[in-house]
């Protein structure tokens, strides 16, 4: 049987797949590259969010085996991850 937290987690990356694969289907058929930037700009919003509730799904199903520190370390690299990410 699945834990429900890894489905959770697996769901959202197949929903994030989903996503970007319509994206890339609505780039094609709209056939312009001003429009086809505007489709991927959005793509830009939906990544980071997967990541973070993904992250978050699992360490709260984690919380039980980490210690606070060891969560300390996990929320800065994770931080890290979305400054590196989102500055421009």
């Amino acid at each position: 049987m699945l834990n429900k937290i890894v489905l959770s987690m697996a769901s959202l990356r197949v929903l994030s797949g989903t996503i970007e694969i319509c994206a890339a289907l609505l780039m094609l058929r709209m056939n312009q590259i001003d429009k086809a930037l505007a489709v991927n700009a959005s793509l830009a919003l939906v990544g980071p969010l997967i990541l973070i509730t993904t992250t978050t799904i699992g360490l709260v199903g984690m919380s039980d085996k980490l210690s606070f520190d060891k969560l300390a370390w996990i929320t800065g690299g994770v931080a890290c991850l979305l400054i590196g990410i989102l500055k421009k």
